[in-house]
Protein backbone atom coordinates (compact mmCIF):
# COMPACT_ATOMS: atom_id res chain seq x y z
CA UNK A 1 0.00 0.00 0.00
CA UNK A 2 1.46 3.28 -1.07
CA UNK A 3 0.97 6.39 1.06
CA UNK A 4 -0.62 9.33 -0.74
CA UNK A 5 1.60 12.13 -2.04
CA UNK A 6 0.46 15.74 -1.94
CA UNK A 7 1.58 18.39 -4.41
CA UNK A 8 2.57 21.80 -3.16
CA UNK A 9 4.61 24.88 -3.93
CA UNK A 10 6.82 27.32 -2.12
CA UNK A 11 5.41 30.83 -1.99
CA UNK A 12 5.52 34.06 -0.01
CA UNK A 13 2.96 35.00 2.63
CA UNK A 14 3.41 38.54 3.90
CA UNK A 15 7.10 38.82 4.71
CA UNK A 16 7.55 35.07 5.30
CA UNK A 17 8.21 32.11 3.06
CA UNK A 18 5.50 29.42 3.08
CA UNK A 19 4.79 26.00 1.64
CA UNK A 20 1.29 25.47 0.20
CA UNK A 21 -0.18 21.99 -0.19
CA UNK A 22 -3.28 20.63 -1.88
CA UNK A 23 -6.37 20.86 0.31
CA UNK A 24 -6.63 17.06 0.23
CA UNK A 25 -3.68 16.81 2.62
CA UNK A 26 -5.59 18.72 5.28
CA UNK A 27 -8.90 16.95 4.67
CA UNK A 28 -7.31 13.52 4.99
CA UNK A 29 -5.02 14.49 7.89
CA UNK A 30 -6.98 16.77 10.23
CA UNK A 31 -4.10 16.98 12.71
CA UNK A 32 -2.58 19.50 10.27
CA UNK A 33 -5.42 21.94 10.98
CA UNK A 34 -5.01 25.70 10.59
CA UNK A 35 -3.12 27.30 13.46
CA UNK A 36 -1.54 23.94 14.45
CA UNK A 37 2.05 24.30 15.59
CA UNK A 38 4.40 22.35 13.36
CA UNK A 39 8.10 21.61 13.33
CA UNK A 40 10.22 20.79 10.29
CA UNK A 41 13.45 18.80 10.08
CA UNK A 42 15.65 18.58 7.00
CA UNK A 43 16.44 14.86 6.86
CA UNK A 44 18.31 14.85 3.56
CA UNK A 45 18.96 16.99 0.51
CA UNK A 46 15.57 18.10 -0.81
CA UNK A 47 13.71 16.14 1.90
CA UNK A 48 11.76 17.73 4.72
CA UNK A 49 9.90 15.99 7.54
CA UNK A 50 7.06 18.06 9.04
CA UNK A 51 5.17 17.03 12.14
CA UNK A 52 2.58 18.56 14.45
CA UNK A 53 4.01 19.73 17.76
CA UNK A 54 1.62 19.11 20.61
CA UNK A 55 1.91 21.47 23.50
CA UNK A 56 3.55 19.01 25.91
CA UNK A 57 5.06 19.69 29.31
CA UNK A 58 8.72 20.71 29.08
CA UNK A 59 9.86 17.76 31.19
CA UNK A 60 8.30 15.26 28.79
CA UNK A 61 10.82 13.49 26.56
CA UNK A 62 10.23 14.36 22.91
CA UNK A 63 10.29 11.64 20.30
CA UNK A 64 12.76 11.73 17.44
CA UNK A 65 10.65 12.63 14.38
CA UNK A 66 12.85 10.69 11.97
CA UNK A 67 12.66 7.50 14.06
CA UNK A 68 8.91 7.99 14.50
CA UNK A 69 8.44 8.39 10.73
CA UNK A 70 10.57 5.31 10.05
CA UNK A 71 8.61 3.22 12.55
CA UNK A 72 5.34 4.38 10.98
CA UNK A 73 6.70 3.32 7.58
CA UNK A 74 7.63 -0.12 8.97
CA UNK A 75 4.18 -0.48 10.51
CA UNK A 76 2.42 0.36 7.23
CA UNK A 77 4.67 -2.03 5.31
CA UNK A 78 4.08 -4.85 7.83
CA UNK A 79 0.32 -4.37 7.55
CA UNK A 80 0.38 -4.23 3.76
CA UNK A 81 2.85 -7.13 3.32
CA UNK A 82 2.73 -9.50 6.31
CA UNK A 83 4.37 -12.18 4.17
CA UNK A 84 7.64 -10.21 4.39
CA UNK A 85 7.84 -10.69 8.16
CA UNK A 86 10.08 -13.57 9.15
CA UNK A 87 11.28 -14.59 12.61
CA UNK A 88 14.92 -14.24 13.57
CA UNK A 89 16.79 -17.49 13.39
CA UNK A 90 18.31 -18.98 16.54
CA UNK A 91 21.78 -18.46 15.05
CA UNK A 92 21.18 -14.73 14.51
CA UNK A 93 19.88 -14.32 18.04
CA UNK A 94 22.92 -16.16 19.40
CA UNK A 95 25.23 -13.96 17.27
CA UNK A 96 23.57 -10.79 18.64
CA UNK A 97 23.99 -12.07 22.20
CA UNK A 98 27.64 -12.85 21.48
CA UNK A 99 28.30 -9.39 20.00
CA UNK A 100 26.68 -7.55 22.91
CA UNK A 101 28.00 -9.70 25.79
CA UNK A 102 29.46 -7.44 28.47
CA UNK A 103 28.02 -4.26 26.94
CA UNK A 104 26.03 -2.14 29.36
CA UNK A 105 23.85 0.76 28.27
CA UNK A 106 21.57 3.25 29.94
CA UNK A 107 18.78 5.54 28.73
CA UNK A 108 20.92 8.39 30.04
CA UNK A 109 23.87 7.52 27.77
CA UNK A 110 24.67 10.27 25.27
CA UNK A 111 25.86 9.34 21.78
CA UNK A 112 28.79 11.61 20.81
CA UNK A 113 28.23 13.99 17.88
CA UNK A 114 30.97 12.32 15.81
CA UNK A 115 29.17 8.95 15.78
CA UNK A 116 27.16 8.20 12.65
CA UNK A 117 24.47 5.59 12.60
Amino acid sequence: MRTPAYKGSITTTGSSEAIRFDKGLFRQNPEFRQKASVEAHVIGPGTLLVHVVDEAPAEEIREDPVVTAFLAFLEQDAIAHPERITPLSASRIERAIELTRGVTVSDEDVIPDDVTL
